[in-house]
């Protein structure tokens, strides 16, 4: 008992030095949801995405540790739906984004892919995480090359790195992909899928508890993180022990599994609600604390990755 400290004595820190983050976009429900919304039902999604797990190079400098106050950004935004110049003010449109991130463990040698045999002896664990996002700094900015000052403002993930050891009795079976088949390379032969439990609730200031607008799964991911990182990799691009991945967000199939509130208020023409408190959005408000929890359940026991959160503050003003 000696060796005990008391959870309300400790200080928590971020669970590794990141030297670089890469976040991908991986959730086919999600990534269908939001080029439906776009593009259209019959365009929703882009050549490329059935081919190659799609990601970014986001910002190591700004992942921050679950508890951390996170900022309302301001940048450049179009007023309005038919406008064509933008204007500067405080993002209107800020969003959560539910994913997972694992970190990497030994990593490879410049110039030397990792191959799809041995990419499971370079993750490390898993994080909760939380890529906040503005989205309407993100549609004026994000042709030709994605997602910038979008995403870049701040990036949430829980202290507790839950390592693949202690995950591997929530390994699911293997339901190869077919429709295309992936390229050799990517080609997996067992599964690397897991059955995790994810959630999102969120607090406004004058509401007494946090309450549930997102019930997820990682099941739900198309490409496992196997393939992200056999993919990041290919090139010969050398990955780092500490190097962050995430998964992009992680929707289902039904409404309530949707990972964002993009996806929940289908780009502002529906209402949230937030449980019984009266209280709806369809963007966050400033003082909303966002909690995400998520865990994996075993008989008799529970493998947990404990909180992601954070409260968004005011912009400052410019």
């Amino acid at each position: 008992a000696s060796a005990l400290i008391p959870a309300t004595e400790v200080t928590m820190h971020l669970p590794a030095q990141i030297g670089d983050y890469t976040d991908f976009y991986s959730s086919r429900n999600h990534a269908t949801n939001v080029g439906t919304m776009f593009r259209g039902k019959d365009n929703a999604l882009q050549p490329n995405w059935l081919h190659l797990p799609v990601g970014y190079h986001g910002r190591a400098s700004s992942v921050v540790l679950s508890g951390t106050p996170i900022r309302r950004p301001t940048g450049q935004i179009l007023p309005s739906p038919t406008a064509t110049t933008p204007v500067f003010g405080a993002c209107k449109l800020m969003d959560y984004e539910l994913e997972m991130g694992f970190f990497v463990g030994p990593g490879n040698n410049f110039g030397e892919p990792i191959k799809m045999e041995n990419a499971a002896d370079h993750i490390f664990g898993m994080v909760l995480m939380n890529d906040w996002s503005a989205r309407d700094i993100q549609k004026w900015e994000y042709v030709p090359l994605g997602p910038f000052n979008a995403k870049n403002f701040g990036t949430t993930i829980s202290p507790w790195i839950v390592t693949m050891d202690a995950l591997a009795p929530f390994r699911l079976p293997l339901e190869p992909k077919v429709d295309p088949e992936p390229l050799p390379y990517l080609v997996e032969k067992d599964s690397y899928q897991f059955d995790i439990k994810l959630f999102t609730a969120i607090q406004g200031e004058n509401m007494t508890k946090p309450e549930i607008v997102t019930s997820s799964n990682f099941k739900y991911m198309y490409w496992s993180p196997r393939q992200q990182l056999v993919h990041h990799s290919v090139t010969g691009c050398n990955m780092r022990p500490g190097d962050l991945l995430g998964s992009g967000t992680i929707s289902g199939t039904e409404p309530h599994e949707f990972g964002c509130l993009l996806e929940l208020c289908w780009k502002g023409t529906k209402e949230v609600k937030l449980g019984e408190s009266g209280e709806i959005r369809k963007f966050l408000k400033d003082g909303d604390d966002v909690v995400m929890t998520g865990y994996a359940q075993g008989m008799g026991y529970r493998v947990g990755f404990g909180q992601c959160a954070g409260k968004v503050l005011p912009a400052h003003q410019i």
